[in-house]
């Protein structure tokens, strides 16, 4: 017995890199700040309890922060400005790290981490783990938006998925007017006012064949092609394609309603697939992906997403945190995270595994679409891009703004915003 504990630790030291004793004489605690995990099994509990094994001495306290990104980033900001932040590792999206690292809230991993560490990854999720030429975090989890549809509906009526804004909506049309159910709503996305509805608008921009902000910075450098595309997101509302509470959804509020049953179409992150494929679900085996339409075939892209660990700047223990941080994004951890959570690795190589493969069969499916994403603008200043932007879009959402009086209004003010940081 004591022979194989010592295989086991032994093997649990080779997964979480090197042990390492903590300094001094007591106990060392690393807090660990993530968002809710979801997903039909949660691996957390059994990877930190490896984690203690190979570094004894060393506790994680795993704490969860609000559901929504918005929160969470405003969480951090309160916390990490005070210099004491109280935690050691965070759960970054992936738009913070620029203004996080430009704060000086984040360890600088540049001359920690080799590059021969970072190749495993998606090129893109080391791109956002990078500002100024310095490494601030490595990549955990990523995302890209896909368009959820119902298979079985679609095949009724002879209809394939729709690579176009046109065809996306006459597909609505054809499928209501012959299911005859008036609790089956069309196409589901977010448009409540926070990050989620950004998201949605950079992909209806990137759809139209503009974005928003161009090479030398200029925010919606193609106006006339911006309003047409916030034109069109108000369009599937005033037309019914879109529910009217849509303007009061996020992912989950319209994940439920499509994982219930209750509509067509569903624009989402991947994590979805793992719910509404899940033991129990209204929709189990009717559902399939691709990718966002565009105005014209091949124009749609789904935004890229995702989560960042990296350190605080004022933590006490920066080897420890940096031995979690590199067990949590690690092989096992990521494969973990795959098989017992709804989140997708950064990790390329797992997407062709053939164990979860074998568990998942959509993954090279979904490696192919996380390759062909967008990112939102790498920006320190993406926050105020984001959140001055959010009033003016939802205005036209809900009916309250002409669209190009909101492109104006919004171009006017970031102009001004952007050249005072300058």
């Amino acid at each position: 017995m004591r022979g194989r504990r010592a295989v086991l630790l032994a093997a649990l030291l080779a997964l979480a890199g090197c042990a390492e004793r903590p300094p001094g004489d007591g106990p060392v605690t690393l807090v660990f700040k993530h968002a809710r995990i979801l997903g039909p099994a949660d691996p957390f509990p059994g990877l930190l309890a490896e984690f203690a094994a190979a570094h004894p001495g060393v506790r994680v306290t795993s704490e969860s922060l609000p559901w929504s990104s918005d929160e969470q980033h405003q969480f951090y900001v309160i916390n990490l400005e005070g210099r004491s932040p109280g935690f050691d590792v965070m759960m970054l999206d992936v738009i913070w790290v620029p203004e996080f690292a430009r704060a000086g809230w984040l360890l600088d991993l540049t001359d920690r981490v080799r590059p021969e560490e970072l190749a495993p990854h998606f090129a893109s999720t080391v791109a956002a783990a990078t500002w100024a030429g310095r490494v601030w975090a490595l990549p955990w989890n990523m995302n890209v938006g896909l368009l959820y549809y119902r298979a079985d509906l679609l095949a009724k009526y002879g209809l394939r998925p729709p690579e176009t804004w046109e065809e996306l909506e006459a597909a609505v049309r054809t499928i209501r007017a012959g299911e005859r159910d008036p609790r089956l709503e069309g196409y589901l996305w977010q448009g409540k006012q926070y990050e989620g509805m950004v998201v949605n608008v950079l992909e209806a921009l990137w759809a139209n064949g503009t974005r928003l902000l161009g090479a030398d910075g200029a925010v919606f450098p193609e106006p006339a092609r911006a309003v047409e595309a916030l034109a069109h997101l108000r369009g599937l509302l005033a037309t019914g394609v879109s529910p009217r509470w849509v303007t009061a959804a996020d992912e989950e509020l319209s994940r439920r309603a499509f994982g219930d049953g209750r509509a067509v179409f569903l624009r989402n992150w991947p994590y979805v697939l793992d719910l509404v494929e899940a033991p129990g679900s209204a929709v189990r085996g009717r559902v399939g992906l691709a990718p966002l339409p565009g105005r014209v075939r091949g124009a749609g892209a789904g935004s890229t997403g995702g989560s960042h660990l990296g350190i605080s700047r004022g933590t006490r223990h920066p080897d420890l945190a940096l031995a979690l941080v590199r067990f949590l994004t690690g092989e096992r951890a990521q494969r973990a995270m795959a098989t017992g959570a709804a989140l997708y690795p950064t990790r390329t190589a797992l997407y062709r595994d053939p164990a979860l493969v074998a568990r998942n069969r959509w993954l090279p499916r979904i490696h192919d679409l996380m390759l062909a994403g967008r990112p939102r603008p790498v920006t320190p200043s993406y926050l105020l891009l984001s959140t001055t932007l959010q009033p003016e879009l939802s205005a036209v959402l809900v009916g309250l703004k002409p669209p190009a009086r909101a492109i104006a209004d919004a171009r006017r003010r970031l102009d001004y915003f952007l050249a005072s940081r300058r």
